[in-house]
């Protein structure tokens, strides 16, 4: 696989994982800690920054309270993990004065007020819509049902749990953040009167006017009665990374858990705070934490056909966890690292969920003995193949590698029903050998092998046998050849490979002049479709699953542009707008590069770093009636001059038949 096929890969993999943990935080069962989450969040943004993925907010709200939607869009923040990154943003944006509040480590809440008197409080949920918990929230302490004046508009805060409370009652919870969020949404709102909410903002309805200032806020924040945030105001950013240190210092002694400072332009500016991501204030994380240990032995997890190395490290406190195993990722690093048994490391807790050591510490005298590499396949006998990226089986009848391909198709076409339990007892039976066992399967042998009943059985077998036209991407995908992704494949469609029978007569040399795809992933698809051509075969034989017909010249009015969704879109989610202009023949790209046709935001004039650098390319940007439009008359996509500018916009644009 070639570097850049696998940065792709890893940033889909990190983008993932983002969206699962973000769905966990914004639902009360965070899975993992801040430093976790913030590790992954840092790294994709190091390899691809202008993913989709930083443009989305929180995650759907959970089901069983009322929805509401927020007053303002409680948009996420841009973050800075290093002083570098914060005096980067400091520059670009230059406030004449910086606020500074702790950011706690709770889970945001809205009150809303009609005339001074509560009416609802409302979960950050998806950031626009989110669960109405006013009962509970009224049992909080610093939740005021009447204020003083007939204010109409929000009011936001952070329901936390102090850590004495947590202490006495909770200590069974991972950390305060997770005992908070669990209590604030029990349905009997037992509990959340150990909860306290913490002020930091406000605004009102209909007057963008309403506080001169974010210090005015506070003040008036807290002559209402709220609880606030400890804030603090700088006249250089030299001082707020000053004042960075010594919290990170005191931190410990605090009566909340916070996870870093929240900076902001003193000068309150409405239309920013209505922004998916605001550009005037910015999360200042703490650095992450990191323990000195000893690694005390290797051991290798099978994925697959995949060995990867794990280490073996003398217990280190971590993020208020024990840690015991740290990834070490694969045998390129062991080497580059110059690792033994024995040896000194450093410990971080990336955004995995088992920990990843980063580097010999100082002065490690070297170890005691090398660490020793699985040779030969635990399941067939083959002979290990170490790629330096990647220690793997090659052998392509390997009984788990087969499996791991049939566990990838399920996952590819989300056929319902068939969980992992199930497929298991399958393989093992022989029953499920490759994908296309699967389309002979019968709902009386189901329910004779697990004992589910025949109505579940008969269930199973038809979400199996439900008719399925796929793109030549997505069929190929499901076969599980090593490196090569949906993504991929859409590029080698795109270049006329758009047939099973074109792409198989294709040789690994015209596959590499695509641009886009190196040697080493051509040489995979190649090997990969010959490895699988039986299986493939099998499968489409079966009648169920076939191959869409690449769209003819007249309905592909797109084909060769490209599309790159951000930001929220009214009409249509974006997944569905990624399908129209597909259904059209165009491609769609999560980030802004060079050969780009259209940036597609509601916020052309915005300074965020994908429209920045789509002006820097020359690409188009458009809102969402002109993409609208555009699907509407599908050539003036092609013209430049045509009426699917946005208003005032049409300064931003370059040639979009590129």
């Amino acid at each position: 696989m070639s570097a850049s096929d696998a940065t792709s890969d890893r940033a889909a993999e990190l983008a993932s994982l983002i969206a699962r943990y973000q769905a966990s935080y914004y639902n009360g069962e965070a899975e993992i800690s801040d430093a976790e989450f913030d590790a992954l969040w840092d790294e994709l943004r190091d390899i691809d920054p202008l993913n989709a993925v930083f443009s989305r907010v929180g995650a759907d709200s959970t089901d069983g309270f009322p929805k509401a939607r927020h007053l303002i869009p409680m948009g996420s923040q841009e973050k800075a993990a290093s002083p570098p990154e914060f005096l980067a943003w400091a520059e670009k944006t230059a406030p004449a004065r910086f606020i500074v509040q702790h950011k706690l480590d709770g889970a945001s809440l809205e009150l809303q007020y009609d005339e001074g008197v509560l009416s609802r409080a409302v979960t950050r949920g998806d950031g626009l819509v989110g669960d109405d918990i006013t009962r509970n929230a009224r049992r909080m302490k610093g939740c005021v049902a009447r204020l003083d004046l007939p204010f109409s508009g929000g009011v936001r805060g952070e329901v936390v749990m102090p850590r004495a409370v947590w202490t006495e009652r909770f200590a069974d919870k991972a950390n305060c953040r997770n005992a908070a969020n669990g209590l604030m949404r029990r349905k009997d709102g037992e509990g959340t009167e150990h909860l306290e909410l913490v002020c930091y903002d406000a605004s009102a309805s209909s007057d963008d006017r309403y506080f001169r200032d974010e210090e005015a806020k506070i003040a008036w924040l807290r002559a209402r009665g709220f609880a606030v945030t400890e804030t603090v105001a700088f006249a250089t950013a030299a001082e707020v990374v000053a004042y960075r240190e010594r919290v990170a210092a005191e931190r410990t002694s605090l009566p909340y858990d916070i996870d870093g400072l929240v900076v902001k332009d003193r000068e309150t500016d409405m239309t920013d705070l209505r922004r998916t991501r605001p550009e005037r204030q910015i999360a200042f994380k703490f650095e992450l934490e990191e323990g000195r240990s000893t690694l005390l032995a290797v051991e290798w997890s099978e994925s697959g056909a995949t060995y990867t190395p794990i280490g073996v490290v003398e217990p280190v406190r971590l993020a208020g966890t024990t840690v015991r195993r740290a990834n070490l990722n694969n045998p390129d690093m062991i080497r580059s690292m110059g690792l033994r048994i024995g040896s000194k490391v450093v410990v971080v807790k990336r955004g995995e969920i088992i920990p990843k050591i980063e580097r010999l510490a100082e002065g490690d005298a070297g170890g005691e003995a090398d660490i020793g590499y699985p040779s030969v396949c635990g399941t067939c006998g083959t002979p290990l193949r170490d790629a330096g990226t990647r220690l793997y089986c090659p052998e392509p009848a390997c009984p788990k590698r087969l499996r791991h391909r049939v566990e990838k198709w399920v996952s590819v076409l989300d056929i319902r029903e068939l969980g992992a339990s199930l497929l298991e007892r399958l393989y093992e039976s022989s029953r499920v050998r490759r994908v296309a066992d699967l389309y002979t399967l019968e709902a009386a042998e189901l329910a004779a092998m697990d004992r589910m009943g025949e109505l579940s059985a008969a269930k199973v077998v038809r979400n199996i046998r439900t008719a399925r036209s796929l793109s030549l991407a997505a069929f190929v995908a499901g076969f599980d050849i090593e490196g090569v992704g949906e993504t991929i494949m859409e590029k080698i469609a795109l270049a006329r490979f758009d047939t099973l029978q074109s792409l198989r007569a294709a040789n690994a040399e015209e596959l590499a002049s695509v641009h886009g795809i190196g040697e080493i992933t051509a040489r995979a698809i190649v090997e990969g479709l010959a490895e699988t051509a039986e299986d493939m075969d099998a499968t489409l034989a079966a009648g169920i699953v076939s191959i869409a017909a690449p769209l003819a010249e007249e309905e592909a009015p797109l084909r060769g542009l490209s599309f790159c969704f951000t930001g929220e879109l009214a009409a249509m989610k974006r997944n569905e707008a990624e399908a129209r202009i597909k259904a059209l023949g165009a491609l769609a790209k999560t980030a802004v590069v060079k050969d780009l046709s259209f940036l597609v935001t509601n916020d052309p004039a915005s300074g965020s770093s994908k429209n920045e650098k789509a002006r820097k390319l020359g690409v188009r940007v458009i809102d969402e009636a002109a993409f609208l439009a555009l699907l509407a008359d599908p050539a003036s996509a092609r013209d430049p001059g045509a009426a699917v500018l946005p208003a005032g916009q049409g300064e931003l644009f370059g040639d979009a038949t590129k």
